[in-house]
């Protein structure tokens, strides 16, 4: 689709918050250790439970806040919503125990709808055939922050570790003001729909997006698959450190490289893909370099095989946009909130029990109390997208009605 200025407003938008997100994965380690979290494996199981937190707090909300931007608008819930994180990295920046910090990512996945509401958004303005390709720029959109989010993190906590936290409120706060000025509504009043009592159950508004006809199974594959990509946000700076002893800085590094072949990957060999062979072909092709970067990173051992295996696991991160994409086609243009809120709510879900699951077993792992194998996760996480294949063979019958 055309780069029109409100699509270019939200791929700006979610690139910013990507940087916010990023920027403060290179100082988890030490963050841990500035609130007194523990060792290196000790750090990583309380790194886990704020992740999870903050994936709670965005499952309990989610579908909440898709269903809100249904009956109200994009604009208001977005605008909220970037308030919110700003909010969140100025309570991160001053907390000094460990509580504090738990309670600023409860908020920030309260305010989960930057997201949510911003694919909900794209949905809006894009056709259906170009629904793939466009929540690909999504994740171009990521990539790019993500490129810049740990690089700046990693350099700005060398002058203080509260630092990149600041940086990212300053980051928030300016994308608040970008969005009062230019973004306009994308969802017209004819395709809104009322917000009932039901809407404020998650749990019920999960079970009805599942007996949508075709809806439930690209969604367990989006669970799934999240769920096994969390090993990279979730491990990746405790498994360098362990594995290399890579520092924050050369973590930045690493996770910037990491960005930079997403936003490639998303942003110029997801479109082709997709035009050439068809979403579904395109999809398998992500799936098999999921599960090929994974394994490879589970032995990892060398610096090389990082460089190695690196782009192979970028391109899986064509099958998240691919599979929203059939989940988004699946409905009218008055449930396009919702279903973006149900797929928050079910990677949310994901990102709560994962990051408890995959520190687990990197604490066993590398405690001594089994034997020592730090990519162990990384493992678990291969058998996991190994296990929805059969699924995702399911799609091919749409993918022919369809015709791509």
């Amino acid at each position: 689709m055309k780069l029109t200025g409100p699509f270019f407003f939200i791929l700006a938008t979610l690139m910013i918050d990507a940087i916010g997100v990023g920027i403060v994965f290179p100082i988890m380690p030490d963050l841990m250790d500035r609130v007194g979290a523990g060792s290196t494996a000790e750090g990583a199981f309380w790194g886990g439970i704020m992740m999870s937190s903050y994936a709670a707090a965005m499952f309990l909300f989610g579908p909440i806040v898709g269903s809100l931007s249904d009956a109200y608008g994009r604009r208001p819930v977005l605008i909220c919503a970037l308030a919110m994180l700003t909010i969140d990295y100025v309570i991160m920046a001053m907390a000094e125990t460990y509580w504090v910090l738990l309670v600023g990512r409860v908020l920030a996945g309260m305010a989960g709808a930057t997201y949510i509401t911003a694919t909900a958004y794209i949905a809006d303005i894009a056709r259906p055939e170009e629904r793939g390709a466009a929540f690909g720029m999504v994740g171009a959109a990521f990539g790019i922050g993500f490129v810049l989010g740990p690089a700046i993190g990693g350099l700005a906590s060398d002058w203080h570790i509260t630092a990149p936290f600041w940086l990212a409120a300053a980051l928030s706060a300016l994308n608040v003001a970008f969005g009062l000025l230019v973004l306009p509504e994308s969802l017209k009043p004819e395709n809104r729909r009322a917000f009932g009592k039901r809407d404020l159950n998650p749990f019920g508004t999960i079970m009805r997006a599942f007996v949508v006809p075709g809806l439930a199974i690209p969604l367990i594959c989006i669970f799934v698959f999240e769920f096994a990509n969390m090993v990279y946000p979730t491990l990746w700076a405790f498994w360098g450190r362990e594995v290399f002893g890579w520092d924050g800085f050369t973590i930045g590094l690493t996770l910037s490289a990491y960005g930079l072949a997403i936003a490639g990957v998303q942003a110029g060999i997801l479109p082709r893909l997709s035009k050439r062979l068809g979403d579904y072909r395109t999809l398998l092709i992500a799936i098999v370099a999921g599960v090929i970067g994974m394994v490879g990173f589970g032995f990892a051992g060398a610096v090389w095989a990082v460089i190695v295996f690196l782009p192979i696991s970028a391109l899986s991160d064509m099958a998240p946009p691919l599979m929203t994409a059939f989940a988004a086609n699946r409905v009218g243009e008055d449930q396009q909130g919702l279903v973006q809120g149900v797929i928050a709510s079910l990677s949310s879900i994901a990102a709560v029990v994962a990051p408890l699951a995959l520190t687990g077993v990197f604490e066993q792992f590398v405690s001594g109390e089994w034997i020592y194998f730090p990519g162990a996760p990384f493992l678990v996480a291969a058998l996991l997208v190994v296990a929805i294949v059969p699924l995702v063979v399911r799609l091919r019958a749409w993918n022919r009605e369809r015709g791509s």
